[in-house]
């Protein structure tokens, strides 16, 4: 067969049907409800709580801190001033016990200083040396 008598034994091209077109859409539609989204109002509300919590305890934190600060430099200042006046007393004493301030107040109670002097044994009560009273000046 020839390619002229395959064509012709074809058989003819039907026209194929085509769909019928499809209405057009409506341009308005119905729209389903929106989800109706959850309050934000408590979450809102614990986030201001929350945060003046917090500032209220800084502020309390700090107030502490501070009156633990002046206690503090109170006591640090009452410790200076006791070891002044331990130092004071101190330097007193050690005025006082000098040689030449304990002959000066022994003269002012009305002792001479000795010339001879004597011991006494404590274990049998005897005399050692010769001590004679002494005389004024």
């Amino acid at each position: 067969m020839s390619a002229a008598q395959s064509a012709a034994v074809r058989a003819p091209a039907r026209p194929v049907p085509r769909p019928a077109p499809a209405p057009p859409r409506p341009r308005l539609r119905v729209v389903p409800a929106p989800h109706r989204a959850r309050t934000r109002v408590p979450f809102v509300v614990l986030c201001m709580v929350v945060l003046a919590a917090s500032l209220l305890g800084v502020l309390l934190l700090n107030t502490a801190m501070a009156q633990g600060e002046y206690e503090r430099y109170g006591l640090a200042t009452r410790l200076a001033q006791a070891a002044q006046r331990q130092q004071e007393l101190v330097t007193q004493l050690d005025q006082a016990a000098a040689p030449a301030e304990l002959a000066r107040r022994a003269q002012a109670l009305g002792m001479v200083p000795s010339t001879t002097g004597g011991y006494l044994r404590l274990s049998d009560g005897a005399v050692l040396g010769t001590p004679t009273p002494a005389g004024r000046g």
